[in-house]
């Protein structure tokens, strides 16, 4: 079994998330520039065996796509291109940067480590995938 790689895509950094090769469970991995967000991924992909990319879906409360799903479009016609026997599922994210927030406060990190928004993009990525293997082993 390989690795499942989830990516909550942003338009400046993209948070990363990785499952262990059991899929059982799901550590945030980085957060890197969006625009290293490709070669960031080669680095990876290199040593490690990644059978499944998911990708945060943004919707709206009334379940429409969000307007930062036209950034998405492009970056997944890139990755599918690049990595073209990985297949690419979609994850609503909706509220996963709120309860990344919460995640932080609820651990105890200091108000200064909370406004880190790599970390809340890189917890964003987990719970995008813990969300997405959950949804598998109903």
């Amino acid at each position: 079994m390989g690795r499942i790689l989830a990516i909550d895509y942003g338009k400046v950094r993209t948070g990363i998330a990785v499952s262990d090769e059991l899929q059982i469970i799901a550590s945030g991995l980085n957060t890197v520039a969006t625009s290293e967000l490709i070669p960031f991924l080669k680095t990876y992909l290199a040593s490690e065996n990644v059978e499944l990319f998911v990708v945060g879906e943004p919707k709206q409360m009334n379940n429409q796509v969000s307007e930062s799903e036209a950034l998405i479009i492009p970056f997944l016609e890139k990755l599918n291109k690049t990595f073209p026997e990985i297949p690419i599922e979609r994850m609503d994210e909706r509220f996963t940067s709120k309860m990344a927030f919460k995640t932080m406060i609820d651990s105890g990190l200091s108000k200064k480590k909370r406004k880190n928004k790599a970390l809340i993009d890189e917890i964003s990525a987990t719970l995008i995938l813990q969300s997405y293997m959950s949804s598998k082993n109903l």
